[in-house]
Order: C-alpha cells, then structure tokens, then sequence
C-alpha cells in the first residue's frame, strides 16, 4: 500500500512551499532519515527526509511547483508498485470480465494518447520547443524557482541552457545571460551569426524595452523568494503595530579585547566579540523577564527559556537561527555553535528547529564598518539589540587624562507596550556592565 507525502510544516510560520530538487529520482530507492526532496519555505531552503523506507513511486509535485502544507507532493511504495489511480489490479479475481474489459479500453486510450502528446512534443522540439518551455515534464530541468519565472517572462527555454548552480542547476544568472546572449539557446545564436535576430524573440523584445525605457532607464524587475516575501511582510507588520523606541549605550570593550588575546592562546578560533555581546545578553535576559518576553493580545508572554536568535544575511534574506538555552551555555559553547549555524545558514542547511523558537536577536553590522543603527524587531519578541563596529576611540580615564579605548555602540530597540524606558535602560545598562568586567563571561 503506497504512502502519501504530503508538504511538511518545516517552520512555524510556514503555510505553503516550493519544490526546489528531488534529490531521489522517480522509481529510486527511499530510506527513512536520508534525504527525500529540497523545499524552499519562508524562512530557508531545507532538506526533507523522508519517515518511511521504500521505493519513490511517484512525484506528484514537479520542481518549481508550490503547494499549501498537507497537500500530497510524492507517493512511496514497493517496487514494482504502481501508483494508486494510474491502472487497476487485473489479477483480481473478484472483477468482471467487462469491468477488465474497460480497463483495458482505457489503458489501450491512454497509450493512444500518450503516443499522440510524445508526437506533439516531437514536433514542437522539431520548431524549436520542448512544449513546456523547459519548466516541465519529463526532462525535468533543474531550475530555481526565480530562474523558472524569469525564463517565462524573457522567453528563455530553460532546456536549452546549462546549469552553473550546484548540481548544474539553472539559476537567475544563467537566464540573464541566457537573455542577452551571452548564454542563449543555439537557435538563437545561430540567428545572430547569420546578421539577423529570431524571429519573434530578439527584435519584438528589443523593441519592447525601447518603448518601455523612459528617464529612469529601462527597468529590470527582479521576483521576491519565498523567503524575502516573508521577511517583507513580518517586518512591514512589526513597523506597522509595535510603537519601538531606541536607545544607544557605547561600552568600553578593552578588557574583551584582552580576554579574547588570552582565549586564542588556547583556543583558535577563539571566541568572537558578537559571541561575547551574545552571552552577555543571554545572562542579562535571565535577571530581566521582561525584556525575554512578547507583548500579544493586550498580555505579556514571559519565556522560561532563553533562546538568542543570530541575524545572518545570506541569498538576499535575512535567516535568524537561534541558540537555544543561551544563559545555560558557556561562552566557547555559545561560539561553537554559532559559528555551525551561520555556516549551515550559508550553506543552505539549516533545519527548522534550529531557526525557530527565539525569545530575542542580536544583529550585528559592525564588521560593515556601521558604528550604531536601528532595526526592526523580530514579531512577537519584546527587543532587539544591534552591535556597532569595535572602534579605538579617545576616552577619559580615572586620572582625568585622554586614552584610547576600545568602544562598541549597542542599540536596544524595544516595543513600548511591554518594555518602557527604564526597563529598556536596565537591561542594556547590565549588558554593558557584563561586557566591561567579562570575566564573568568566561565562567
């Protein structure tokens, strides 16, 4: 009896994905806990492995196709199986000789029909097409999503083209250069090197962009991943309801600087200041409640747990995998898994648990040379605390002299209706005091 895979909730906030790669072909073997298919969800790109051992009997779900959560996207079975609906069961000794009968007037149908639809693709290929425009069917074209609906928008065959994406798939650069002719199709050079330009393709698009041109040039519009349409409205929704304010704390970094000096003489990589501001936060989180919290629904949510989200740029998104139980773990802990999971986010690896349940976030622009800045608070949490650049700066010491002093700008931006100015100031006042005197930090 064939199982059903449906589209999985691989986040919390996730309604629907896109299929992005099978990574086990149709009729190929299937083992629980080994990779199954690649889905594009609205926070990453994540591997699904399958929960069932048995043969792939049949992909419901093409690649570029994007369906809600629950809807079936491949059927796993036995070998030789075949999948439920295709053909009936002959053999069965209960069915009338007219009900075979029919079974097999409708097989005999759709063979007639599939040898009819393989003829038309003949043809159309024999003008130029692979009838699908390469987004489907049985050659099965490896392409991003984005590069699928661009390629349609450009008239670009994706069948045609060469993959320089992992596993030779097709990605937007490929349909770029595939639709300025640094990449097109053979049809279309050929075209070219004949003096003129294929017929309804080049010309009627160069003409087009001339119309459309005007002062600002001609535009290229570039479609939203999944991802960054997620981003997008969460950020736009947090801006939109939660009244934030910002407040702005520079802190004397000199005794991190020399802590970390000392941590690489037995440690390398040693741990880096992000993970130092990171645990400071995780120890300050646990003496104010508050600030480890969400406002929802006119109440304040307080979490037992301390879970500090990373933000980490990557593929034009934003993802924010979280350290969970930050406050419990040491600072080499906290550095070793960090280090993990940016890599996983920049190697598209990351995996749901690990970019979910965050209780706050720490963002970091300071190797951009940004000395403070705002952001937007990641719904529902109550805060967010961004880290400027570690700059020498001159300061004044006890003796009333002008030293140079390693200095940090911290910015705690927090949601009025849970956290007012003072609990705001507390929290970021601790935070300062712990990363000042961060031998505490070491323990």
């Amino acid at each position: 009896m064939a199982t059903d895979v449906t589209m999985p909730r691989l986040s919390d906030s996730m309604e629907e994905g896109t299929i992005l790669n099978w990574i086990v072909e149709e009729g190929g073997e299937v083992k629980r806990g080994e990779p199954l298919v690649e889905i594009e969800t609205d926070k990453a790109n994540m591997t699904y492995e399958s929960d069932t051992d048995g043969t792939l009997i049949e992909i419901v779900a093409n690649e570029g196709d994007t369906l809600p959560i629950g809807e079936v996207i491949a059927r796993i079975g036995e070998p030789g199986e075949k999948p439920s609906g295709r053909t009936g069961d002959e053999g069965e000794s209960t069915q009338a000789d007219g009900d075979r009968g029919d079974r097999g007037k409708a097989a005999e149908a759709q063979a007639k029909a599939e040898e009819a639809k393989s003829k038309a693709a003949e043809a159309q290929r024999a003008l130029g097409g692979d009838g699908s425009g390469g987004d489907e069917g049985g050659d099965r074209v490896k392409a991003s999503p984005v590069a699928r609906r661009m390629a349609r928008d450009m008239g670009v065959e994706l069948a045609q083209l060469e993959g320089s994406g992992p596993g030779g798939r097709i990605v937007k650069a490929d349909v770029e250069a595939a639709a300025k002719g640094n990449g097109a199709p053979a049809k279309e050079r050929e075209a070219a090197e004949d003096g003129g330009a294929p017929a309804e393709t080049a010309a009627p698009k160069e003409e087009r962009k001339a119309v459309e041109a005007g002062a600002k040039g001609e535009v290229e519009t570039h479609e939203l991943t999944r991802i960054q349409r997620t981003v997008s409205r969460r950020m736009a929704e947090s801006k939109a309801t939660a009244p934030d304010y910002a407040l702005h704390m520079e802190v004397d970094m000199t005794m991190c600087v020399e802590l970390r000096r000392r941590l690489k003489e037995v440690e390398d990589p040693a741990p880096s200041f992000n993970d130092m501001v990171v645990k400071a936060c995780a120890n300050a989180l646990r003496e104010h409640p508050r600030v480890n919290g969400a406002y929802r629904d006119g109440r304040f949510e307080l979490y037992s747990a301390v879970n500090v989200g990373i933000a980490v740029a990557a593929q034009d998104a934003l993802v924010v995998p979280t350290i969970h139980d930050a406050d419990k773990k040491s600072l080499g802990e906290i550095a070793r898994q960090a280090r993990e999971l940016i890599g996983k986010v920049r190697d598209g690896k990351i995996t749901p648990p690990e970019v979910s349940g965050g209780t706050f976030t720490v963002s970091n622009l300071g190797m951009y040379g940004v000395d403070y800045f705002t952001a937007i608070i990641n719904p529902p949490q109550a805060a967010l605390l961004t880290v400027g650049a570690l700059k020498e700066r001159p300061a004044v010491d006890d003796g009333g002299r002008i030293v140079p002093r390693d200095q940090i700008t911290l910015s705690l931006i927090c949601d009025h209706r849970i956290l007012y100015g003072a609990d705001g100031a507390q929290f970021l006042a601790r935070v300062r005091e712990l990363l000042e005197q961060p031998l505490a930090l070491a323990l």
